[in-house]
């Protein structure tokens, strides 16, 4: 069974400056840690508007006929019945049924309905209103709720006269050959973007969850979506989002259903977002409970992070913190141990939810694969895509790892790359230190440098964390069309002063890079050979799990914030928002209905993690706070680069490991 991984294990033990950290808590709220993407053009995303598109409020309302019938009756009963949200889901669903080519169209999900007579009271209107589709009652997903679910019958009340209209296309020969923009509306006006653009403001969820649920509301598939980054579950995050021919009414009429997520910023847009498109993101961070010898030891250690930065680490989340240590499984591909792999997804692990574990240990005993699939939450992607395919070809695991989705796949490996790339940092820093660059180290080049040593085009996609994702998805940075150089500190160098160790970069191993020309090379390879893995051969033929066949890349040693500020705040409510959100701001400025619910997801359960600092350093213990006794904290806000991780940066603040958990424990609602 795996356990739970500490930063010494992947290579995290190094600090950049000898300041003492001090004591605090982080994200004791969810507004204690704010994520807002930074896009392309350096514009931080932020939710600041419900309003729809120009000309979208005013859409006239258009009955939905089939031949001679029209069903504006049954629409104005049914809104009756189940209100405006669910009527708008509604007429989309028909609106398909009445236009679309292919028989196969996306159910809907009703709004959560606690009500049991009221289900039954649906149930029976669409039995007798709409003959062409069947509804079920299915999970909600949260705290046990039901929703019903309408789906096209496969009876005759729709087949007859849709198999016609099918078989007719495939006569011609078109069915399969639409092109990607003849999906969707109809009646798409040819000057508006084919892609709705809109904000994604989330608490509490990930980014796959949160457009999961929105997917389950609207009908359509989650992988409809597009977006640059995942964002952290632990927090209040915004992000942009695109979706293919989605009209935004009926995204906004969402907003009064939805728990935790709020959308808006609307508009139209020509392309699709995809991931890796952005440049970063802005952090704002409350740190509670701050205490250290004197204050000026915070003061010291805010300004010193400012100054100095940090040590640039690829952090826990990278690695399946809590969960499965992808690292692992990553070095045991690029060996061809394909059921090793396999063993490592599968296999009961600590830390995770007990009927998930129970689940593990029944399988791993029994075998028995359709118990297991029944059980298995629907986020574990690789385990039901592996334990799908052993179904079909026992004993083939390499079927089966090769039937999990590719950038998941691919994560594993590229987790092992960083792996070895935090060791052999932590390496350049112990031997070498942070003064300077030695001879052998490799940088960027700079201005009119021509010398270049290694370049190379990203062939091959990269997988880098927006700042805290640890969900276990990737993002994906597409290929690049700069060239990016590197090249070898010579003595030259050293006397021209032109570098610094801020430019100090280490590969990600791959066939198309260059090691240092020191001793760090030769740790690189010494640490692959302890995990039997060769850095420059395979020894199978599978290419996507085959460190030979990886273009690599290159990662800056230091990383300093960005439009770096703190401020010290003092607080007596321990529910008090120290920090304000999107939605605070919208709520603020124009008051409405749809932000009605933000203290219900922001007061939600938050959780605690202390960071608890190494006897080493020199502080006192925290001290405890009764009643209206005033406490302070440090308030952050920074930028990233979209491969860097504020956790390492605030590990170099506290000086205390990431990974340790002793004082985790939950914070009442307020």
């Amino acid at each position: 069974m795996s356990t739970t991984l500490d930063e010494s294990d992947v290579g995290i033990y190094c600090y950049l400056s000898s300041l003492p950290g001090f004591r605090a808590v982080l994200k004791q709220r969810y507004a204690d840690f704010i994520v807002n993407e930074v896009d392309l053009d350096g514009k931080t995303v932020h939710l600041s508007s419900f309003d729809l598109p120009p000309g979208c409020s005013e859409e006239e309302e258009k009955s939905i006929s089939f031949g001679q019938k029209s069903f504006k009756d049954e629409i104005e009963l049914f809104r009756a019945l189940a209100g405006e949200a669910d009527t708008e889901l509604l007429k989309e669903f028909l609106q398909m049924f009445a236009t679309a080519v292919d028989e196969e169209i996306p159910p809907i999900i009703l709004a959560p309905d606690g009500d049991k007579s009221h289900r039954a009271e649906v149930h029976n209107f669409f039995k007798k209103n709409f003959k062409f589709v069947v509804t079920d009652t299915v999970d909600g997903g949260d705290d046990g709720s039901k929703c019903i679910r309408i789906r096209v019958s496969s009876g005759n009340g729709g087949k007859g006269r849709r198999g016609k209209k099918r078989k007719d296309m495939e006569n011609l020969g078109t069915r399969d050959d639409r092109p990607f923009d003849s999906r969707g509306s109809d009646n798409w006006p040819e000057e508006q973007g084919k892609f709705l653009r809109f904000h994604l403001y989330k608490v509490n969820k990930d980014t796959q969850e949160a457009l999961g649920v929105i997917g389950k509301m609207l009908g359509i598939q989650q992988r409809s979506f597009g977006f640059a980054g995942t964002k952290d579950k632990r927090a209040i995050t915004t992000q942009r989002v695109t979706v293919f021919k989605l009209h935004p009414k009926r995204l906004s009429a969402l907003n009064c259903r939805l728990f935790g997520i709020k959308v808006g910023d609307f508009c139209y847009v020509r392309e699709g977002l995809l991931l890796g498109h952005l440049l970063g993101n802005r952090f704002t961070i409350s740190l509670r409970d701050v205490s250290a010898n004197s204050a000026d030891i915070i003061k010291a250690a805010a300004d010193g992070l400012g100054r100095s930065g940090f040590i640039n680490y690829y952090g826990l989340q990278r690695f399946g913190s809590g969960s499965v240590p992808t690292h692992l499984i990553g070095a045991a591909l690029l060996r061809g141990e394909w059921k090793t792999a396999v063993d490592l997804i599968l296999d009961p692990r600590d830390r995770e939810r007990s009927d998930i574990k129970e689940a593990r240990e029944k399988y791993k005993k029994s075998g028995d694969a359709d118990l297991f699939l029944r059980q298995l939450p629907r986020h574990l992607v690789a385990e039901r895509a592996i334990i799908q395919c052993l179904k079909k070809f026992p004993g083939n695991y390499l079927q089966a790892l090769q039937g999990v989705p590719r950038t998941l796949r691919l994560m594993y490996v590229h987790s092992y790359q960083s792996y070895l790339w935090n060791h052999a940092a932590s390496m350049r820093v112990q031997k070498y230190g942070i003064e300077q660059v030695v001879i052998g180290d490799l940088v960027f080049c700079k201005g009119d440098t021509v010398e270049k040593l290694a370049s190379f085009d990203c062939v091959e996609p990269k997988y880098e964390c927006d700042g805290e994702d640890d969900n276990g998805f990737p993002d994906v940075l597409l290929p690049e069309e700069k060239i990016q150089r590197v090249k070898i500190i010579n003595s030259d160098d050293l006397s021209k002063g032109t570098y610094t160790f801020e430019d100090i970069v280490l590969p990600l191993p791959g066939s198309r890079i260059i090691y240092p020309d020191n001793d760090i090379s030769e740790f690189f390879h010494d640490l692959a050979k302890k995990d039997s893995i060769s850095l420059t051969e395979s020894v199978h033929a599978v290419k996507e799990f085959s460190i030979s066949n990886m273009t690599g890349d290159y990662r800056r040693v230091f990383q300093r914030p960005i439009d770096y500020t703190w401020e010290l705040l003092t607080y007596t409510n321990n529910n008090e928002d120290l920090a304000e959100t999107d939605l605070d701001i919208i709520s603020r400025l124009k008051p409405t209905d749809l932000v009605t619910d933000k203290s219900s997801i922001s007061e939600s359960l938050d959780e605690k993690v202390n960071f608890v600092s190494d006897d080493k350093n020199p502080m006192i213990d925290q001290v405890e706070c009764h009643g209206s006794d005033p406490k302070v904290a440090l308030k952050l806000g920074f930028t990233l680069p979209a491969s860097c991780y504020a956790t390492m940066a605030i590990r170099e603040l506290l000086k205390s490991s990431t990974s340790d958990r002793r004082t985790r424990n939950i914070i009442n609602r307020g």
